[in-house]
């Protein structure tokens, strides 16, 4: 399935957001405030994770989309990368087994070629096991940038139709590293940044984004709840005015 972008077409707009989108910040700080190693808050992180795919699913949320690991993350020290990659593979050995049997669907979005073959291959197995599944999907952004994702899908865009000068909005969507999800509802960063820091570049366009203070590791269904209550309280225009929406 294909969606129209928000700059060219008004979705609908649902009272619980289809599609939610998180960074998932604040897990080495979480850690440090404990005196724990960085690694503790990631490990802990990994059981957020699992409480608010539980929380999507109870609350019928279709699409959620946690950024995992940027293209900037490669800058961090060496041993917290190596701690990452490895907590990755354990996350995927452990939980994709239980995803499918929830009926939800794994994507992993990236540029992966930097990931080693053993991951390479699991994340392929993951996708592929649980390609079918309808309940809800959970995409994984690891190695993700929203620039290298609207650069690869003008390079694809450009290889699809040769000799072209001219194009539009509509050739580039179907190229974009998360094509087969709508764009996000709601924009949900913890740990106290405000800042979007090169996730969904093209996809947050129209996103409302929420801001909150609680780290990663202690985000709850019940701070996912405050995230959809403030969503529900925003006007979503799409450019238009206050006066149209009200007629």
């Amino acid at each position: 399935m294909r969606y129209t972008s928000s700059t060219t077409a008004v979705p609908d707009v649902p009272n619980v957001p289809r599609h939610v989108a998180i960074i998932m910040d604040g897990n080495g700080r979480w850690a440090t405030k404990r005196f724990l190693p960085r690694v503790a808050g990631h490990v802990k992180g990994v059981e957020a994770v699992r409480t608010v795919v539980e929380a999507c699913v109870s609350r019928g949320i279709e699409y959620l989309t946690v950024f995992a690991f940027s293209s900037e993350n490669w800058r961090r020290p060496e041993e917290e990368v190596s701690l990452l990659m490895r907590l990755f593979v354990t996350a995927l050995e452990r939980e994709v087994a239980k995803m499918h049997a929830n009926d939800i669907r794994l994507k992993v979005v990236g540029d992966l070629s930097r990931f080693d073959a053993k991951l390479r291959d699991m994340i392929s197995a993951a996708e592929r096991k649980t390609a079918n599944n309808t309940r809800l999907t959970v995409t994984v952004c690891a190695n993700y940038g929203g620039r290298w994702d609207i650069m690869q899908a003008i390079g694809k865009m450009v290889a699809a139709h040769p000799g072209a000068t001219d194009f539009s909005e509509a050739q580039l969507a179907p190229h974009l590293a998360m094509a087969y999800a709508p764009e996000p509802d709601l924009f949900i960063r913890t740990g106290g940044e405000e800042r979007i820091s090169n996730f969904l570049l093209w996809q947050l366009a129209y996103t409302e984004l929420y801001f909150t203070d609680t780290y990663w590791p202690d985000f709850t269904a019940e701070k996912l709840d405050e995230a959809i209550a403030s969503y529900q309280h925003r006007e979503r225009r799409f450019g238009r005015t206050g006066e149209q929406l009200k007629k």
